[in-house]
């Protein structure tokens, strides 16, 4: 039992003193990892972007169904990294959004052009647009509300 014993301690402390005589850490570290990692941490530094808004509502007041709405909300980018917008979803089918696909450089401004059909929606309306954006909250939601006088029968 001894001599197993011994014999374990000796694989494991050889084992042991082989696996650390490998050379020096830092050969090992490959130089593209360190480059885009430092690019990276200094595009982190700058912070999020941030985004404002024109208006975050639009009230159309009273129209016809049937008519078709439209308005554009002036997106600019107060922030000190580039605005990117990369989805605008409507709350309907009837509502359909229009977005910058390139990023907004800081200071400078996109619309967002966004088009209400009417068309079988009478009475008053509230609908949305949602932007998904790179800024801390991750999104934005804009509105549109108004009243639409019904078709006569």
């Amino acid at each position: 039992m001894k001599k197993v014993t011994f014999l374990f301690a000796f694989i494991l402390a050889s084992t042991i003193m082989v696996s650390c005589g490998n050379g020096n850490a830092s050969t090992k570290i490959n130089k593209a990892n360190l480059d885009t990692a430092k690019s990276r941490d200094a595009e982190i530094k700058k912070g999020v972007a941030s985004i404002s808004l024109d208006k975050k509502e639009f009230d159309f007041g009273t129209v016809n169904e049937g008519d078709i709405v439209e308005t554009v909300f002036k997106v600019t980018n107060s922030g000190k990294t580039d605005l990117v917008i990369t989805n605008a979803t409507g709350s309907c089918g009837c509502t359909v959004p229009v977005w910058p696909k390139a990023p907004i450089k800081p200071g400078e401004t996109g619309e967002v052009g966004v088009k209400f059909n009417t068309n079988g929606k009478p009475n008053r309306q509230m609908k949305t647009v949602t932007l998904t954006t790179n800024t801390e909250s991750g999104r934005e939601v804009l509105t549109l509300r108004g009243s639409v006088t019904p078709k006569a029968k």
